[in-house]
């Protein structure tokens, strides 16, 4: 059977808050995660000693905390200076207090006192997949391809449990390594929703501020604003390929400075080299599993928006032993964005147009599935 495009689709009230924190709380309902306070996240963390910390995140530090009951958990702290930073942590938490999801990172509570905005998330033994994939050699975890597969579907599945699923839908903007954070088996958990957006059904797409990080913005979105779910779907595409070459998208920190990873990784395709694409380390997998995962990424990050997949299709092929058609596949588009000599993008927040950019004007097309 053939299938149209790319196939079927706790609240603990503190008893002296402060007249400011009852303000926030009564202008944003926060649903049924759990309000700690400070000195209970100041405890937890040894005073927030810089022996907890487990990374930074956009607008500040994560810790590892353990709670007086024993459970163990990670607590983001803005930094205090960040005003754009409180926008964000109402957003994520008014985002995601509700939302359950084996492939979501759970929000368990916050806290707001004085100038210190905190989020508390259950914790998750492997870090985050840039430390575990793409960070220093000492301290990257051993990947087969099981795992890495395994990290791609759960990824996928989240995705398209936050698109299509959720009413309203959510894209999440910032769709990249270090926010997709690894449980002690190595599954998936998408993090980090402090830039996300809710997407109701009876728009197309919503035109708003750029944000995200170089190297994962969808070029549409990255040039013009224009926000639709297939954002996150480009960041997936990119995600796959870091994933299966060991490498990062947007950082200079490989022999081929003078190309993205998506561009190189084209080329090897149009060059019938596509193999060579795969991370040195990874030395047992089937080829064809590694080259339809590579070709899905590509169809994730095709130019055009509409030429993309949705989640739930990008699931099933990944998923099932599929022929994957390719004569509509095109170059997929990128831009960088024009900073140092090289022109190399760097891994920081995006927040103006780029300046030089590849689209593709094939026109808009469908693929076809067929089960081998």
């Amino acid at each position: 059977m053939k299938c149209c495009c790319f196939g079927a689709s706790d609240r603990m009230s503190n008893k002296r808050a402060s007249a400011n924190q009852q303000h926030e709380d009564e202008h944003h309902p926060l649903g049924s995660v759990k309000n700690f306070s400070y000195n209970e996240l100041k405890a937890a963390t040894n005073n927030f000693n810089a022996s907890h910390r487990l990374g930074r995140g956009g607008f500040g530090i994560v810790y590892k905390g353990t709670l007086r009951n024993g459970v163990q958990v990670a607590v983001k702290a803005l930094a205090a200076e960040s005003r754009q930073g409180v926008r964000e942590f109402m957003t994520e938490i008014n985002t995601i207090s509700n939302v359950r999801h084996p492939h979501l990172v759970e929000l368990i509570g916050y806290c707001i006192h004085d100038s210190n905005r905190i989020l508390v998330y259950e914790y998750l033994e492997n870090n985050s997949l840039d430390r575990a994939l793409l960070g220093p050699k000492s301290t990257n975890i051993k990947l087969d391809w099981e795992k890495r597969s395994a990290i791609c579907m759960g990824t996928a599945k989240g995705l398209a449990f936050l698109h299509e699923e959720l009413v309203p839908h959510i894209v999440h903007r910032d769709i990249k390594a270090s926010n997709i954070l690894l449980d002690k088996d190595f599954n998936p958990k998408i993090g980090d929703f402090g830039l996300a957006k809710l997407f109701p059904d009876n728009i197309t797409h919503i035109s708003t501020r750029i944000a995200g990080t170089t190297g994962y913005l969808a070029p549409e979105y990255a040039l013009g604003g224009q926000l639709t779910l297939k954002a996150d779907v480009y960041g997936f595409g990119v995600l796959v390929l870091e994933i299966i070459s060991g490498r990062s998208n947007s950082s200079s920190n490989w022999d081929r400075k003078d190309k993205l990873l998506l561009e190189w990784a084209w080329q090897l395709h149009e060059e019938g080299r596509l193999l060579e694409l795969v991370d040195p380390e990874l030395d047992d997998y089937r080829e064809e599993d590694v080259t339809r995962f590579i070709k899905v990424a590509f169809f994730c990050t095709q130019a055009l928006a509409s030429r993309r997949p949705l989640m739930s299709q990008v699931v099933e092929m990944l998923s099932r032993n599929i022929r994957l058609n390719e004569k509509h596949l095109t170059a997929p588009g990128f831009f960088q964005d024009s900073v140092g000599s090289s022109g190399h993008p760097s891994d920081k927040k995006f927040s103006e147009e780029s300046t030089s950019y590849q689209m593709s004007s094939a026109p808009i097309s469908y693929t076809q599935i067929t089960p081998r």
